[in-house]
């Protein structure tokens, strides 16, 4: 990934200049593959950016810098193609993190529609609250939040329930055990 796929249709910024986004010098570039997702989804590239421009309000730049993301709104085909190729399992899941191949690139997050649908659905969540979590989890990963640690996990999961209340969504943790 790390350019537009082809086919892809992708949104500019909601604010600010091209590559900008509200001005807070997070490069976000939302590309929609799969145009399915519009339905799902009302005005899906602009919750997409929101929630990856809160991501990085959030987490800041990691230690390499990294303050671009290209969110890469697919279908469940497409991320079980990438999940196999890059972390061997061969199956869809619901949201991909890659960091950039150099540094001054932006990390990629592809996220699978069919996947976050079926999981909204079983949560009794929206699909648009839902990919905002999706969305803000795998721009957190790029800046090196992981859950693979119970103490890693908690840190992670309080810092998506900060960025779901400043996008007014409801926190995707309350009720989990």
């Amino acid at each position: 990934m790390g350019s537009r796929p082809p086919g892809g249709e992708a949104a500019g910024p909601i604010y600010g200049a091209p590559g900008e986004d509200a001005g807070c010098g997070f490069d976000i570039e939302v590309v929609l593959e799969d145009p399915a997702w519009r339905s799902a989804v009302p005005r899906v590239q602009e919750v997409a950016r929101r929630a990856a421009a809160a991501a990085f309000a959030e987490g800041g730049p990691d230690e390499d810098g990294i303050a671009a993301v290209t969110v890469l709104l697919t279908g469940d085909h497409q991320v079980k193609r990438l999940n196999g190729d890059h972390r061997g399992k061969v199956k869809p899941t619901n949201v991909l993190s890659f960091p950039p191949l150099h540094p001054g690139l932006p990390g990629d997050v592809a996220l699978a529609l069919g996947v976050v649908r079926r999981e909204a659905r079983v949560a009794g969540r929206s699909v648009m609250a839902h990919l905002s979590h999706l969305v803000a989890h795998g721009v957190l990963h790029l800046l090196g939040h992981d859950h693979l640690h119970a103490g890693e996990a908690r840190r992670m999961e309080r810092a998506e329930a900060r960025i779901m209340r400043r996008l007014a969504l409801p926190n995707p943790w309350r009720g989990v055990a």
